[in-house]
C-alpha cells in the first residue's frame, strides 16, 4: 500500500476535482460517511441517544466533521459541535456544510477564548465519544494557545476519540509531535494512509488505523510514482516467489553466515537457523576453528566450515582467502558475533574492498565500515547487491551523528545512507525502515517491544540472506524479511508474551507467517 505526504494527498484531491470533475463536496460527504461507519461500529447497539461531541477547525477536516455531525443527528444522536473559529472564517466545501448544519439547527458552541474551555470541560464529562476534526494534513509545528489546551482536555477526559484523517497535532509529513496531540482510538484516513500515521512517534497517537475509500478514481493513484510503501500481507505476497514443482535445494541458493567469536556463537547460530527457516536451499556457518564444534552441536540443518583464528579465538586475516573461495556464487551474511578485534575487522574491510558476492553487512561488520570511506567506496562500485542492517546506534556511527539525531529523522537518514552507500539500508527499530539508493522507502508496521532482545537482529540478517539467495531483489528481500520478522514476533507473543519473548522464538513462528502469505 502506498504512503503519502500531506502535499501528495493535496495533489490527489486537486486532480480528482479538476481532472475528473468530482466535486469537492462529494469527497467531503464520502469522508464524513466513512467516519460515521466507524462510529456505528463502535456503538454496536445503535446510534440513537448516543452523546457525541464534534470538534471542528476552519479547514476541510472541520467540514468533514460537519458531515459527521449531520448524519449522526439524523440517526438520533445527541450531537454538539465545538467550532474553533468564527463562522465567517469558513470557506468552500466546509462553509457549504456549515450552512446545512445551521439550517438543521444542530447545536454548536464557538470555542474562541480560554473561558470557553469551561464549556468543553462540562461537555467532555457527559459525552460518550469525541470526533476530532480540528487540524488536517497541512498542520505543522505545535498546537498552541486555546487549541493546545483543548487537545489536552480531550486527552485527559479519557473518552473514545475518532480522528478524521489524522490526530490533530501530528505533522503529516514527518510523524513528529511537537506539542499537544489528540490520542485517538480510531483514525479514519482518507484515500491513502499518510506517512505520519505509521512512523513513530506519530503512530502511537493513531489507535486503530482505517483507510477509507472516498471515491478517488483508481487510475489516479497509478498516474503518480509514489516512492513510499506500507508493508502489508498483500504487498509482501508479491515478493515471495512460487516454488516450482521440479525444484531442488540448489534452486534456492546457498547462504554463508560469517562470524562468531568466543561467547558469541549464538549470533551465528540464530542467523543460520533463520536462513534455513526462511527457505534457503543450503546454509553454511563459517566460524573460527575453535568454535566449530560448538556450531556443529547447535546446528543440525546447516553446515559449518572452520576457519583460521587469532590468538583471541576470532577470525584471523588468513581466513580471508578461504572465505573468498567459499562465497563465490553464493550470498554472504557478514558480521553476526564477529567481534571488534582489530585483525578480524580488517577481514571485513578487505572483503568489502573486492566484494565477491551479494552481501548482508550486519552488526560488527558495520562497525568495521564506519568512517572507512575507502571500503564504502568499493561497495558503491560493486556489481553485487548489498544490504546494511544497522540499529540506530550503528546508523549513528556510520553517519557520524548521535543516536538521538538518527531517531528524530529516521526517514531522512535511512534514505541518505542508502544513496550514499549505494546499498539497501534496513534501519531497525520500532517501525523498521527499508530504504533504497533510488529513494524508495518501505515502512514495516509489524513487530512489538518484546522483540527488543539480543539476537533479534541476527535473525533478521539471516532472513534477508535467505531471500537474496532465492533470487529476490535486495530491496524486496529486505522489505519481506522486515515484515516476516515482525509478524513472527506478533504471532509469538500471543503465547509467549512480550516479556518472555526470545530471539529464537521468532524463528519458530516464521513458518506460520509463510502460511499466511502462501495461503
Amino acid at each position: 500500500m502506498y504512503l503519502v505526504t500531506g502535499e501528495e494527498m493535496k495533489l490527489i484531491d486537486e486532480k480528482a476535482i479538476n481532472d475528473y470533475g468530482i466535486p469537492g463536496v462529494v469527497l467531503m460527504e464520502n469522508a464524513g460517511l466513512a467516519v460515521v461507519d466507524v462510529i456505528k461500529g463502535h456503538f454496536s447497539g445503535g446510534l440513537a441517544q448516543k452523546r457525541v461531541l464534534v470538534f471542528a477547525g476552519k479547514g476541510n477536516n472541520g467540514g468533514d466533521g460537519f458531515v459527521v455531525a449531520r448524519h449522526l443527528f439524523n440517526a438520533g444522536c445527541d450531537v454538539k459541535i465545538f467550532l474553533l473559529c468564527k463562522p465567517e472564517e469558513l470557506k468552500g466545501d466546509a462553509l457549504t456544510n456549515w450552512n446545512i448544519i445551521r439550517k438543521m439547527n444542530i447545536r454548536y458552541q464557538l470555542i474562541l477564548t480560554e473561558r470557553d474551555l469551561n464549556v468543553v470541560k462540562v461537555g467532555l464529562m457527559y459525552t460518550e465519544l469525541v470526533v476530532d476534526g480540528i487540524f488536517g494534513t497541512g498542520f505543522k509545528g505545535k498546537a498552541q494557545g486555546i487549541t493546545g489546551k483543548l487537545i489536552d482536555l480531550v486527552n485527559e477526559a479519557g473518552k473514545p476519540v475518532v480522528a478524521i484523517d489524522l490526530p490533530s497535532g501530528l505533522e503529516a509529513d514527518t510523524g513528529r509531535v511537537h506539542g499537544p496531540c489528540i490520542k485517538a482510538d480510531y483514525t479514519v484516513t482518507m484515500g491513502l494512509p499518510k506517512i505520519c500515521l505509521v512512523l513513530e512517534p506519530g503512530a502511537r497517537y493513531v489507535g486503530k488505523l482505517l483507510t477509507a475509500d472516498i471515491s478517488f478514481p483508481r487510475g489516479l493513484f497509478k498516474k503518480y510514482q509514489f516512492n513510499r510503501y506500507l508493508l502489508d500481507q498483500e504487498l509482501c505476497r508479491t515478493f515471495l516467489p512460487m516454488r516450482s514443482i521440479d525444484s531442488h535445494k540448489g534452486s534456492y541458493g546457498h547462504v554463508m553466515v560469517i562470524g562468531g567469536s568466543p561467547g558469541m556463537t549464538g549470533a551465528v547460530t540464530l542467523a543460520a537457523w533463520a536462513s534455513v527457516r526462511s527457505g534457503a536451499g543450503l546454509v553454511t556457518a563459517m566460524v573460527p576453528e575453535g568454535l566449530n564444534h560448538i556450531i556443529e552441536t547447535k546446528l543440525t540443518e546447516a553446515m559449518s566450515i572452520p576457519l583460521p583464528e587469532t590468538g583471541e579465538g576470532t577470525l584471523s586475516l588468513s581466513a580471508l582467502e578461504p572465505i573468498r573461495k567459499s562465497v563465490a556464487n553464493k550470498v554472504a551474511v557478514l558480521g553476526p558475533g564477529l567481534s571488534r578485534q582489530k585483525e578480524t575487522q580488517e577481514i571485513v574491510r578487505a572483503f568489502a574492498g573486492e566484494l565477491p558476492c551479494p552481501t548482508v553487512f550486519d552488526a560488527d561488520a558495520l562497525f568495521a565500515l564506519a568512517h572507512d570511506e575507502d571500503s564504502i567506496g568499493k561497495i558503491r562500485e560493486s556489481k553485487y547487491q548489498v544490504v546494511f542492517t544497522p540499529h540506530p546506534g550503528e546508523m549513528a556511527r556510520l553517519m557520524g551523528k548521535t543516536t538521538e539525531e538518527i531517531q528524530k529523522s529516521r526517514v531522512d537518514y535511512a534514505l541518505e545512507g542508502a544513496q550514499k552507500w549505494h546499498a539497501v539500508v534496513v534501519l531497525k527499530g520500532a517501525k523498521t525502515l527499508v530504504a533504497t539508493p533510488e529513494g524508495k522507502l518501505y515502512v514495516n508496521p509489524t513487530g512489538n517491544p518484546g522483540m527488543a532482545t539480543g539476537g533479534s537482529g541476527d535473525v533478521l540478517a539471516g532472513m534477508i540472506g535467505a531471500f537474496l539467495a532465492q533470487g529476490i531483489k535486495a530491496e524486496q528481500a529486505a522489505a519481506l524479511a522486515a515484515y516476516v520478522h515482525g509478524r513472527a514476533g506478533d504471532l509469538a507473543i500471543r503465547r509467549i508474551s512480550q516479556t518472555g519473548l526470545a530471539a529464537g522464538d521468532l524463528i519458530e513462528y516464521v513458518p506460520d507467517v509463510f502460511l499466511e502469505l502462501e495461503g
